[in-house]
């Protein structure tokens, strides 16, 4: 299992810094995904790991060695791209062989690795099948398995699902994270699907414009969002802009644009900060009292039952409110209603950004 580690490294395409001063660290054996929009830099991160783009500053280590100048062949990377890039003139077998074949192995050697992985990913039987002739899936698995058969120190994953239904890659996003546990080989996944992330990664690493701006474990970023930009990327929220009326430590009180006075938690303010936004998660809002809850009344617009939850549309004095309640409540569009939320859960930071931001 190796280490991946990038120090400073900086890219840039002419006027565009499409990489700006990345440093991070992955750990041995661990499946870690660079998240972000389109546009971000994951994908550019990730061919500068591999060896197809030289950065203009920084450096990449593989443990302790200094790959940053090596060709991709050098390094022990294999990369499986978003749209597979399989030959179409080989069969399955010859498109799984081929890494092989180019490193010189005995064609015994090369049969024997081919079964075995071709076994790991199921699809034996395959073997004498063109890339035409399969489905998503099945070209999926064999860009995995051409991948995994040369036995590289590190897997590279660009958007490998993107081009599937949605079914099927909850499918295969399973087999992805249950096959690289399997093979404890240091994995890194570009996406940009934040269920995707959250679902099959050790730690993720939001992106924008270039730059990390946060990296943890998926729980930590959902609950922990480190600024404004993670809070709205990541899930969905509901944004109250107003400002600060008191600040004790992290505990600030702020009073909305609606009017209503919140207590919260003060993650991403700093002493001076007036215009802020307050970032709740749709989970969060309860329709039963609590203890010491802040209160926010208005008139649900929308009622949607999702399965596991209802989703409701408040308006609250102009204020869009997005909850998750109990599927067995009863509400209608129309009411009034009172929506209850922890201090804890309102997380307050500082509206630094919001014109840059993107919503639904």
């Amino acid at each position: 299992m190796t280490r991946v580690s990038l120090r400073g490294v900086t890219k840039r395409f002419e006027d565009v810094v499409a990489v700006d001063r990345v440093s991070l660290e992955v750990r041995e054996g661990e499946l870690f995904t660079l998240l972000g929009p389109s546009g971000c830099g994951k994908t550019t991160t990730l061919r500068i790991i591999a060896g197809f783009e030289l950065p203009d500053e920084g450096s990449v280590f593989f443990d302790n060695e200094d790959v940053t100048y090596k060709k991709p062949y050098e390094r022990g990377c294999a990369m499986v791209f978003q749209n597979y890039a399989l030959w179409p003139h080989m069969t399955v077998y010859e498109n799984v062989a081929y890494g092989l074949k180019v490193r010189g192995l005995p064609a015994r050697e090369i049969r024997k690795r081919v079964d075995e992985v071709l076994e790991l990913v199921g699809l034996r039987g395959l073997e004498d099948r063109y890339p035409t002739q399969l489905s998503g899936g099945q070209q999926q698995r064999v860009a995995l398995a051409r991948a995994l058969v040369v036995e590289p120190k590190v897997l590279l994953l660009d958007e490998p699902l993107s081009n599937l239904d949605a079914k099927l890659r909850l499918r295969m996003r399973e087999e992805v994270k249950k096959l690289q546990k399997e093979l404890g080989i240091t994995t890194i996944y570009v996406t940009h699907d934040q269920e995707e992330a959250m679902s099959i990664s050790d730690r993720v690493a939001v992106m924008n414009r270039g730059r990390v701006l946060q990296v943890g474990t998926p729980i930590e970023v959902y609950t922990k969002p480190a600024n404004l930009f993670v809070a709205t990327f990541i899930g969905r929220s509901a944004l109250l802009r107003g400002k600060i009326v008191r600040a004790d430590g992290r505990r600030v009180s702020i009073l909305t644009r609606g009017g209503f006075k919140l207590e919260g938690t003060g993650l991403g303010v700093r002493s001076g900060d007036t215009e802020i936004v307050a970032v709740v998660r749709p989970e969060d809002f309860s329709l039963s009292p609590l203890p010491d809850a802040n209160i926010i009344e208005g008139k649900v617009e929308l009622v949607m039952f999702l399965g596991p939850y209802k989703q409701l549309r408040v308006n609250a004095r102009g204020e869009r409110i997005i909850a998750y309640v109990d599927p067995e409540e009863e509400v209608k569009a129309g009411e009034i209603i009172k929506l209850y939320i922890k201090p804890e859960d309102v997380k307050v930071y500082s509206a630094e950004g919001w014109e840059e931001l993107e919503f639904e």
